[in-house]
């Protein structure tokens, strides 16, 4: 299955920058889901940035947030910025449902909503396929996300608890709170409520409940403070326009939904019967946990419990920026990564 792709790789990585750098699929085949459900001709997308050593062992990983792609991550690599290529070989890697890799928006033969609804287990599952399998990889030195990239590093770190020497999950969750589940779920109702949607099976998109929906994305992701500070009222029609305007043609709304659900589902301690405790004590990796007080879309407390459970560090970040401190922060950041990497 793999020895096509292998060929291809190898040629590529010992070629110019710019070789490595461009969108690459991984073809795994009809991959089976922790449901029992399978993706037919499954495919993810990924990006690799410098250069994988003799021994393999400065491999890191960065899987995407919720609707990002490889290309939105493309502006956190390099010197002095979120992790450095100049040391470490860094595969960004497109989680299933984001439009690049297998989804609702681009499968042939599981169209729209008859894509079977995925887990961040199953993400991350598909990336040890395409680490170990694919790129032949046998161990990572790092594995690292931003929001629903910070949920994929905690399954990481309880999934495959030998196969990465150092993880960091940014503004993410080893479990949503019922205020985040609250989120999450209005955004799905404001789409499903759009008599355009069809059950997914629109042909354009539905754009007053994506409309509603960047309306509920745009109260949680900054806070108040924020917000007042940043818009006037005199530019909020402004501002409003444009929200909504990326929110509707940014992103397939099945799509959305897909990965919102695979979010909502997620609990790292669902194999030890709900212990988070049982979770924390398997895991082998050294932690840095980054999360953001002021965050109103992913709570920081159950990454800060998990923290605690762990004995790891953490990185606080206390901005009106919420859930995008980590950007406003990105000089803390940014500094705090490059250490916790060189351990």
């Amino acid at each position: 299955m793999y020895v096509q792709i292998q060929i291809v790789l190898t040629a590529c990585l010992l070629a110019a920058p710019s070789c490595a750098q461009e969108l690459k699929f991984a073809e795994l085949g009809d991959f089976r889901l922790v449901s029992g459900e399978v993706i037919r001709d499954c495919r993810l997308g990924y990006r690799t940035f410098g250069k994988l050593n003799a021994e393999k062992s400065n491999a890191v990983l960065f899987p995407t947030w919720f609707t990002g792609t490889t290309e939105n991550l493309v502006g956190l690599i390099g010197p002095g910025k979120l992790v450095d290529p100049d040391k470490y070989f860094v595969i960004l890697a497109d989680a299933l449902g984001d439009g690049v890799s297998s989804s609702p928006s681009n499968s042939k033969q599981q169209p729209h909503m008859r894509f079977p609804a995925f887990t961040i287990g199953d993400m991350v599952n598909s990336q040890h396929t395409l680490v170990e399998h694919v790129l032949r990889i046998p161990h990572l030195h790092g594995v690292m996300g931003i929001s629903m990239g910070g949920m994929q590093t905690f399954q990481w770190m309880v999934a495959y608890p030998d196969f990465t020497d150092l993880a960091i999950p940014i503004v993410g969750s080893p479990k949503l709170t019922s205020y985040d589940l609250l989120l999450w779920q209005s955004g799905i109702h404001a789409i499903q409520a759009d008599v355009n949607w069809k059950d997914g099976d629109y042909t354009s998109p539905p754009e007053a409940g994506l409309r509603t929906l960047a309306d509920i994305d745009a109260l949680a992701i900054q806070t108040p403070s924020y917000r007042v500070r940043e818009t006037r009222p005199e530019d909020f029609g402004k501002f409003l326009e444009t929200t909504e305007r990326d929110t509707i043609h940014g992103f397939d709304a099945n799509n959305w939904i897909r990965q919102a659900q695979a979010m909502m589902g997620h609990d790292v301690s669902r194999p030890f019967n709900g212990d988070m405790a049982k979770a924390a004590a398997a895991v082998n990796a050294r932690v840095l946990v980054i999360v953001a007080l002021q965050d109103h879309m992913v709570n920081p407390q159950p990454a800060l419990a998990f923290a605690g459970l762990l004995h790891a560090p953490t990185l606080e970040l206390d901005s009106d920026c919420g859930h995008l401190a980590n950007g406003c922060q990105a000089t803390k950041v940014d500094a705090a990564v490059e250490r916790f990497l060189a351990k």
